[in-house]
């Protein structure tokens, strides 16, 4: 018997190809416990609307399966930081359509990469960003479906790689209980904060609940990085297989701060991969279940 609470609930970004209800079946038949999904293409601005008998599958479907938590991503095309007009005010209407999709559908919360200043500056790029999601809050005010903020690797001028940034977003928003943020651990160590060792972890961790309160993170992004600590690259590989290293990944998946954080693989698709993550962190988790019950 364990006597060990399991920490996250894990899984994979799934495809909606064919219909958005097979995300479900394809994350039931991996082992998932959370999955993420695009609600539409999201190398498309536009999306046809969501018909009624699939929302209702949808839903059947998430509550007859093991899945607990399903979270979808934005449009990659969204960019609230954008100083062109014609671009903002597109990101801004397509911010509100993948609320307005994910509410249907029951899914919490959007991930957004926060935006690029391009050329800018920051200061422009992050204001921007304010006003953006602000606008996109007032239009969804009625909807219970929120935005995760999802912390980036700093790669060119994207906004969203120091805790700072994401801070100074959270605290100017309109509605902050609809805004919270999603760690990605490739992006947030090649910005520079190195988890890789337990010391290391428990300082950028340390780090994260003073600058942004570790109550706001609602979603964390498993991948290892293929470049080193710092080096401004957005580059997933396999967990174990980059610079990140293991320590940090069995960690995670003990923390007790994070029962109930969908801890999403957004790793390569190659061939079996995606079952293979997955068996090693939960053999960390087993690991760790064993020992503290004594068993090893």
């Amino acid at each position: 018997m364990s006597y060990f609470l399991f920490m996250g609930l894990l899984g994979a970004h799934m495809s909606i190809a064919g219909s958005i209800v097979l995300s479900i079946k394809r994350g039931k038949l991996l082992g998932c416990e959370a999955i993420q999904i695009f609600t539409k293409n999201q190398l498309q601005w536009k999306a046809p609307p969501l018909f009624e008998e699939d929302v209702d599958n949808f839903k059947g479907q998430k509550r007859h399966s093991s899945i607990r938590k399903i979270i979808a991503h934005s449009s990659y095309l969204i960019n609230l930081a954008s100083p062109e007009e014609e671009k903002y005010v597109r990101s801004i209407s397509s911010m509100v359509d993948e609320l307005e999709r994910a509410d249907a559908l029951g899914i919490p919360y959007v991930v957004l990469h926060p935006g690029a200043h391009m050329g800018k500056g920051e200061a422009f790029g992050l204001d921007r960003i304010v006003s953006g999601i602000n606008v996109v809050l007032r239009e969804t005010s009625g909807l219970s479906s929120g935005i995760l903020l999802e912390t980036t690797a700093g790669q060119g001028s994207n906004l969203g790689y120091a805790f700072q940034q994401i801070g100074y977003i959270l605290q100017r928003v309109v509605f902050p209980e609809r805004v919270g943020v999603c760690f990605d651990t490739c992006h947030v160590f090649a910005a520079g904060y190195d988890f890789s060792t337990e010391e290391g972890y428990y300082n950028v961790w340390d780090e994260f609940d003073r600058i942004i309160g570790i109550e706001k993170l609602k979603a964390i992004h498993l991948n290892d990085s293929v470049f080193p600590v710092g080096s401004r690259k957005d580059r997933h590989t396999h967990i174990g297989q980059g610079c990140i290293g293991l320590t940090a990944f069995s960690l995670l998946v003990n923390d007790l701060r994070f029962e109930d954080i969908p801890m999403i693989l957004e790793t390569p698709k190659d061939g079996d991969m995606d079952a293979r993550n997955l068996a090693l962190l939960k053999g960390f988790r087993k690991e760790r279940s064993r020992s503290r019950a004594g068993l090893v």
